[in-house]
């Protein structure tokens, strides 16, 4: 028996959630006495994993899985935890993991723990912190189900370093056709440095911009920061900025560790996209903008003041901490 993490990657190299989940299954394994193994479907080096706990990587090499494929993907993963033996499996809460999870949960009639944000308070029962109502409350989910799959949420848990090496073994699921029923078309993908998904920090701009003209500004303090970029649905809906950065509840959900909003107002839907994010700094010339009541900190003020005023400080911080 061991706790299964399924191991995301692109282009043959794991992202960022991949060391997150596999650090998280390590100490899941801890309290259960065992070992971490991971499915790594045409990823990168298994040594990477074995850096945050894995001890065995089952690597999987299959052109027909170059690209994502929800039902072929659950139906490795049940096959690899049904080979090792897994009563807990664990992955994170990426769009395309959302979109396996239900479906793997059903492939071993097991219990979904959706947006977990810390380890389990017990092995026995089996009980997980987890968030609700968009991220206003808490919900503690007890899971009597012999097999449980774990959704983490992003940046919930960090990266944690463990000694130790993870062993290689070839893993060949079975596969029909059936598994391929639904075929993809195109992908369109972000050109973005950072991604949204994995972004640590994220620097989101709104109408208060005024145009796609004075987007650069946000892209400096991106660029300084180490940040993704991104947008409310208004500045999308203009086309301002592709569909692809717009975060809120009608887009991309954000779990950053900092989130700066330059010139949005802060609608309902804008908010419950980003309130798992840990920190929240509103930069806007509006006082009463719904966002200043959401935020952990505030500034007033004109962002064509206020932001290069900021990129220029932080340069300089940095410059002076090299």
């Amino acid at each position: 028996m061991s706790v299964l993490v399924y191991t995301e990657s692109e282009g043959g190299k794991f992202k960022k959630v991949a060391f997150e989940v596999a650090s998280y299954a390590k100490e899941v394994a801890k309290m259960l006495g065992t070992t971490v193994t991971a499915v790594s479907i045409n990823g990168g080096d298994a040594n990477e994993l074995g850096i945050y706990g894995v001890d065995k990587v089952l690597e999987v090499k299959n052109d027909k899985l170059s690209t994502f494929n929800a039902k072929a993907y659950a139906d490795t993963l049940k096959q690899a935890a049904e080979k090792e033996g897994a009563k807990v499996v664990v992955v994170s809460s990426s769009a395309d993991s959302k979109f396996l999870a239900p479906l793997l949960a059903v492939n071993l009639n097991a219990g979904y723990a959706s947006n977990v944000v810390a380890l389990p308070e017990s092995a026995s029962p089996f009980i997980v912190k987890r968030t609700a109502f968009t991220n206003k409350a808490f919900n503690i989910t007890e899971m009597s189900t012999d097999v449980k799959v774990i959704g983490l949420s992003n940046n919930a848990f960090g990266l944690k370093e463990n000694s130790g090496a993870a062993t290689a073994e070839a893993f060949e699921p079975s596969l029909s056709d059936e598994d391929f029923a639904v075929s993809i078309t195109s992908v369109d993908k972000a050109t973005d440095k950072v991604s949204i998904a994995d972004a640590e920090i994220v620097v989101s701009g709104g109408r208060g911009l005024k145009g796609p003209e004075n987007w650069g500004m946000i892209e400096d303090l991106a660029e300084v920061l180490g940040a993704a970029t991104a947008c409310s649905k208004p500045v999308s809906d203009m086309g301002w900025r592709p569909h692809g950065e717009h975060v809120g509840q009608t887009g991309k959900p954000v779990a950053s560790n900092l989130y700066i909003a330059v010139g949005v107002s802060g609608a309902i839907q804008h908010l419950a996209g980003i309130n798992a994010s840990k920190v929240k700094v509103v930069i806007n010339n509006d006082p009463e903008a719904p966002f200043f009541k959401a935020a952990d900190y505030g500034i007033v003020g004109d962002a064509f003041e206020v932001v290069p005023k900021l990129i220029e400080k932080l340069k300089e911080f940095k410059s002076n901490n090299a």
